[in-house]
């Protein structure tokens, strides 16, 4: 009698570890993604991502949740995702605020080399002879992505920031957009004198039959060895895939290793525009950026600095 109730509580143990292990396998991990280009085009660039991610560790689902640049900060302190693709300085607050950690940095693609650097452009339309320098930026209006987006804006900062010029007292205004392509249009019709986006930008931009590159003029412009876009500013590590806080180290270094042997012949790849992914790169560089500029996570807020 006794042995039939012990043999009944083990198979119901076996039983109950069976669900668990099931349940724990059909596991549903959230991947925000910074939709700096708008939720569309997020999704169209990211989503072959999930899929690969999902063949490659059977037994879990991947799903991409576009980030507005206002979410960003929200998502993690409410643990909303369990991993984030976004810009670099995204990373690095995430990293000091929440705890989060890089698994990866991806390999931007273009026709001729990879990188793993980005920057910001600065420009305008080519037919502005009024603004030819940064210093010519004085007066006048410019446009960036987002106060939080490195190169969309805090790279162009860093170069006005060392040239002299304070961007939110010398310039007649700075307006934000949301989305890198809306700097470009908000230029290319004359609704502010000039702008500023991540490097690559215009580049995607002219191949998707959007704009003409000739019809703007780089302001600043740098030319880097063997970077293969047009830029104004200094360059920073590419995007990495940040871990959250609360995902587990087995479940990360699964989703590495799955990243890591990601091919640029790969649907995943193609859709990205991508070469694929290398091991994460240290974003120190990034971090001086932010407390040299006092952004991020080093932003110092106004009643604060009222208060010293």
């Amino acid at each position: 009698m006794l042995s039939n109730k012990i043999g009944k509580m083990v198979f119901l143990l076996v039983v109950l570890s069976l669900l668990s292990s099931n349940l724990f396998a059909g596991e549903e991990l959230v991947i925000g993604v910074l939709a700096n280009r708008g939720v569309k085009l997020c999704m169209e660039k990211w989503g072959s991502t999930a899929d690969y991610l999902k063949k490659k560790i059977p037994g879990k689902t991947f799903v991409i949740a576009p980030v507005s640049f206002n979410g960003v900060d929200h998502v993690f302190k409410y643990n909303e995702v369990h991993f984030f693709l976004g810009n670099s300085s995204m990373a690095v607050t995430a990293k000091v605020r929440y705890n989060a950690s890089p698994v990866a940095t991806l390999i931007n693609s273009s026709p001729h080399k990879a990188t793993t650097l980005l920057g910001g452009v600065i420009f305008t339309r080519k037919d502005n002879d009024k603004i030819n320098s940064l210093a010519d930026l004085k007066g006048k209006t410019i446009m960036g992505a987002k106060e939080t987006s490195l190169g969309g804006w805090q790279a162009a900062h860093k170069e006005m920031f060392d040239a002299g010029i304070d961007p939110f007292k010398d310039l007649a205004g700075v307006v934000w957009a949301g989305t890198h392509d809306k700097v470009v249009s908000a230029v290319k019709f004359k609704a502010v004198d000039a702008g500023t986006v991540r490097t690559d930008t215009l580049e995607r931009m002219a191949d998707e039959g959007k704009i003409n590159m000739d019809d703007f003029r780089i302001i600043n412009k740098k030319d880097h060895k063997d970077f293969p876009f047009v830029c104004s500013t200094l360059l920073y590590p590419e995007w990495p895939l940040m871990k959250a806080a609360g995902t587990t180290e087995e479940i990360a270094r699964e989703v590495s290793t799955a990243l890591l042997e990601m091919r640029f012949t790969d649907i995943a790849a193609k859709q990205a525009k991508i070469l694929g992914w290398r091991e994460a790169l240290d974003y120190q560089a990034v971090e001086e950026l932010q407390k040299t500029l006092k952004v991020g996570a080093y932003k110092v807020e106004k009643q604060k600095e009222k208060a010293k």
